[in-house]
């Protein structure tokens, strides 16, 4: 399959930098090894959750109060939503 293949089915996959913290990396190695994926697994299926729940309209941050700031070293993750 050459890259033109790719393309058309929308399946290439873009390589990006990406900066974490020491703590937050360590978190979310954690929840990944939890959930049976690599932490670059953890990372896009969390990106492609967020993303789905935006476009659902799931969420209206305008009419929701704000909530506390998610800090790296907080392992109780089932609260963090997109």
């Amino acid at each position: 399959m050459d890259t033109n293949d790719n393309e058309k089915k929308g399946s290439e996959k873009k390589q990006i930098p990406l900066r974490l913290s020491a703590g937050l990396y360590k978190d979310l190695a954690a929840w990944a090894e939890d959930d049976f994926r690599s932490v670059n697994g953890q990372i896009e299926y969390l990106l492609t959750e967020c993303v789905r729940r935006r476009k659902k309209g799931a969420r209206d941050l305008a009419e929701q109060a704000p909530e506390e700031p998610f800090k790296a070293d907080n392992t109780e993750f089932s609260t963090i939503s997109c």
